[in-house]
């Protein structure tokens, strides 16, 4: 499917969906199985989809509920990119590695955890993206609010590789202006 059939068929829909869409065209062939018959068109394993949309649907639905999900959700050895510019953008080679040096410097500097907020979620062939807000309390007493777009890549109903898309700003005013919690 090209990026135009695509539009067509998703004529009076709201922006955000049609640049969701957009990305998602752009990403799937990437991961998409192609036939003999016809070169130009992509089979996807909708099992497959259905159980790795479910799967992070379920993981942000107990996060949400204040459960810690990632242990179960990432791979041990989950190569995790978070783009943009920052301290903490970069590559990571494991989730322990993630969580020491990416998640741990924001999450240590807030009083209540990171609540998220599901706006959508797309799966196609073994990729899933997740848009969402999150909020939280500082350990100053000040919100902390972000979006966030993360695509993960799945294998065996674990992510694999994860890219995020976030407001770096907003996680470095935090980890700059509170004082982590006491351990």
């Amino acid at each position: 499917m090209t990026l135009f059939s695509l539009r067509s068929r998703l004529a009076g829909a709201g922006p955000r969906l049609l640049i969701a869409s957009a990305f998602l065209a752009v990403i799937a062939p990437a991961h998409a199985k192609i036939t003999g018959s016809d070169p130009g068109a992509e089979i996807h394993d909708t099992a497959v989809e259905g159980r790795n949309k479910a799967i992070v649907h379920d993981a942000f639905e107990k996060w949400r509920e204040g459960t810690y999900v990632f242990a179960a959700l990432l791979a041990p050895d989950v190569v995790w990119t978070i783009h943009g510019s920052g301290p903490v953008a970069g590559t990571y080679r494991s989730q322990d590695d993630f969580v020491e040096r990416a998640s741990r410097p924001l999450t240590s500097r807030l009083a209540t955890p990171v609540v998220p907020e599901v706006r959508s979620i797309y799966a196609v062939g073994d990729t899933v993206l997740i848009r969402f807000d999150g909020s939280a309390t500082t350990t100053s007493g000040a919100p902390y609010r972000n979006q966030f777009l993360w695509m993960f890549r799945m294998k065996d109903g674990l992510v694999i590789e994860a890219e995020a898309f976030l407001d770096l700003v907003a996680y470095q005013q935090v980890v700059e202006n509170n004082e982590p919690r006491a351990q």
